[in-house]
């Protein structure tokens, strides 16, 4: 975990901060001297991490497919620590199932979740953190935002919606001081991957077409969201940085035999 001190006196919203990717892109700005508030729907792992993190830690359950709720965990960063100054919109979730079989609850439930949610954020985020003179927005998009995948055609247009968005948030606040970006991991270690990766031979399948041949920590996602976060970062806005190990260079394999797995468990 970073000692800098590149966040000393700033305050962040992250969505989804309770695991994964959001958990380690707080625990580094916490480390680094931001005060967080944490939106996510899993009050217990938000509770964990307020225990570990101290007084500059704020966690809040928040469901950001309601714009309400969204809204309400903006508003408490600044009046709890007196502003907002970067907001980090990392919620989102997928489900497996071909373009065909995709039922319309299912493709709702992830646009909502991966695109609504991050839309409901950068609209609340920005109108707070202008009162300050400028900062930034980082959104978790994916590699799938570019890179089409069996069984994924919610969530990669979903991602893809995420990777527009965020270039059009650059665009608008740009006049603002307040720069737009996102990150695209490639596989990922998280709770959301976990299934999928425990099945005999669906890791390898990855790393056949990884050329770094490992996975993606949450601290690999963390350091570089950090970065367009930060000052180091002041004339980058529109920018979608892939965080894959050089997966896009490749092709995604073909997850079909998983997907009948999981489908059976």
């Amino acid at each position: 975990m970073s000692n800098d001190s590149r966040y000393a006196g700033k305050v962040a919203v992250v969505t989804g901060g309770a695991s994964g990717i959001g958990a380690a892109i707080v625990r580094r700005l916490v480390a680094e001297g931001a005060s967080v508030v944490a939106g996510d729907i899993d009050s217990a792992k938000l509770e964990a991490l307020g225990e570990q993190l101290g007084e500059r830690f704020t966690g809040l359950t928040t469901d950001v497919t309601s714009e309400h709720a969204v809204e309400a965990m903006v508003v408490t960063a600044v009046e709890r620590y007196g502003k907002l100054d970067v907001g980090f919109n990392v919620a989102g979730g997928g489900g497996g199932a071909m373009l065909v079989e995709q039922t319309e609850a299912d493709w709702r439930r992830v646009l909502d979740l991966c695109l609504t949610g991050v839309f409901f954020a950068m609209k609340h985020e920005a109108r707070q953190i202008v009162d300050q003179g400028g900062g930034a927005i980082v959104n978790v998009a994916s590699l799938n935002s570019r890179v089409p995948m069996f069984g994924g055609s919610a969530y990669c247009a979903a991602k893809a919606g995420v990777a527009m968005l965020t270039q059009c948030g650059a665009l608008e606040f740009g006049e603002q001081g307040i720069r737009v970006n996102a990150v695209s991991p490639g596989l990922t270690e998280t709770p959301l991957t976990a299934g999928l990766q425990a099945l005999p031979g669906a890791t390898d399948a990855y790393l056949e077409r990884i050329p770094l041949k490992r996975v993606g920590q949450p601290e690999d996602m963390a350091a570089a969201a950090l970065f367009l976060g930060s000052d180091d970062a002041t004339y980058v806005s529109g920018t979608n940085l892939f965080v894959d190990g050089a997966w896009e260079t490749t092709t995604y394999p073909d997850l079909r035999p998983f997907l009948a797995q999981l489908s059976r468990a």
